[in-house]
């Protein structure tokens, strides 16, 4: 069925058309059924200033974007008509929801444009991705009116305990976990499993392996409708990466194997140890190489630093190991069917366009460069010193990410100096806050 006879059966009033930000929030407009026949064709205007917003629509300071000079003029937004899904609480006429990126000069800052390069150059080397998304977040019997009055302390979450994989909390919960599969559905969301995680109301959902654009589609999609869903029940789900210090952080976990230019497993050799063939190993040795200086992509905000405080179940460094958790980057599989590694690093606030794209160049480079990984990490990583790290503080993440020639060369000088811009925008809000702890420690006696 070709999109003009969907919109005909559809009945089709209005549709949302919408993109991903930064952050990865979906922003967009409704659009009328005669309207969005242009914006199928010719696209939509939006403004490169949608990009450079906090989630609270904070403006952060992009040169050329924000600053004296800027015009906030419009740039297209250009509709994959592939993409287009349904809205499952909308009534017929006005449920279609199409995904789009930008085209013009906003293109070399759009998440989702930017994915698409880095998958082009990734085939031109002969490779193609697989790779599956897990998002972890918290869910809680709170408004987040409620949240706020209550200055997000003393919340109630869904459940009272860690419960990792406890069957007694999936089950008191399945009107949640069967609506998030009902709400999945017409999303075109492949949710491959769900459960209950090490927290209070912390839960996982996984995207099953795809190829392309589509898992970091659904991915984008699924945290955007995961939250509308506890709005409509009153509750509120949180994807900062740790949210109070009792709890532990919150993360994305990125699965990625490679096909061939023949379509056949890269990532494998029976003869090897673990199965691991010499691609897979210099693609590990990549990731290790690489990383480090695109810190900034996976720990975008100023709280995506604190999920690594002691004691918290968070990488230690940019390690690998077979099947080893305690590692940044785990080998996960046994055959040419399910080898894959399994980036831990990334926090779950984190763009999963972003995420995808840094990296696969990273992996692809090692191939191409042939880097061969560090020892692997037996045993506990925690009680290993790592040969090769990422940055810990934000100041020095972006200061990494600007001087970063890989970064600029695969990701593009104009988001390069987009993004480290505008991060470094947000910090500098932050660092002139005073926080509670603060006043608390020393307003009297410090």
């Amino acid at each position: 069925m070709n999109i003009e006879e969907l919109i005909e059966q559809n009945g089709c009033r209005f549709a949302t058309v919408a993109m991903a930000d930064t952050n990865g929030a979906l922003r967009g407009q409704m659009v009328s059924r005669r309207t969005l026949a242009g914006v199928l064709r010719h696209g939509m205007g939006m403004a490169p200033v949608t990009l450079t917003l906090d989630p609270t629509d904070q403006i952060l300071t992009v040169p050329g974007i924000t600053d004296d000079s800027a015009d906030f003029h419009d740039d297209p937004l250009l509709v994959d008509p592939a993409t287009v899904r349904r809205i499952p609480w909308a009534k017929p006429g006005h449920d279609l929801l199409f995904l789009s990126n930008y085209g013009g000069e906003t293109s070399a800052i759009c998440p989702r444009s930017i994915l698409r390069r880095v998958l082009e150059r990734a085939a031109a080397a002969g490779f193609h991705p697989k790779y599956g998304l897990e998002l972890e977040y918290t869910l809680f019997d709170e408004t987040t009116e409620s949240a706020r009055a209550k200055g997000y302390r003393g919340l109630k979450t869904a459940t009272a305990h860690p419960s990792h994989d406890l069957v007694l909390y999936q089950t008191a919960q399945s009107e949640w976990y069967e609506a998030v599969a009902a709400m999945a559905e017409p999303l075109r969301i492949d949710i491959a499993k769900m459960h209950e995680e090490i927290g209070g109301g912390f839960m996982e959902a996984c995207i099953a392996a795809g190829e392309g654009l589509e898992p970091a589609d659904q991915l984008i999609v699924l945290k955007t409708f995961l939250r509308a869903l506890a709005m409509r029940q009153g509750r509120s789900i949180t994807y900062m990466p740790r949210w109070s210090e009792e709890a532990d952080s919150q993360s994305i976990h990125l699965h990625m194997s490679l096909k061939d230019a023949d379509g056949n497993p890269a990532f494998h050799d029976p003869d090897a140890e673990h199965g691991m063939s010499r691609t897979f190993r210099h693609f590990i040795g990549g990731l290790q190489t690489y990383l480090g200086p695109m810190t900034l992509v996976f720990l975008p905000t100023v709280n995506a630093y604190r999920r690594f405080a002691p004691g918290t179940f968070a990488p230690p460094g940019l390690t690998w190991g077979y099947e080893n958790r305690t590692t940044a980057l785990r080998v996960v599989g046994h055959d040419a069917g399910s080898i894959r590694v399994e980036n831990r690093l990334p926090g779950s606030d984190t763009n999963p366009y972003l995420t995808v794209a840094a990296t696969l160049a990273a992996g692809i480079a090692g191939i191409l460069e042939q880097i061969e990984p560090a020892a692997e990490v037996k045993g506990n990583g925690y009680a290993q010193t790592p040969e090769q790290d990422f940055h810990r503080a934000m100041p020095e993440a972006i200061a990494a990410f600007r001087a970063s020639d890989f970064a600029r060369d695969w990701l593009g000088e104009a988001f390069v100096n987009a993004f480290a811009a505008s991060r470094e925008s947000q910090f500098d809000q932050f660092r002139a806050k005073v926080p509670d702890v603060e006043l608390m420690r020393y307003f009297d006696l410090g």
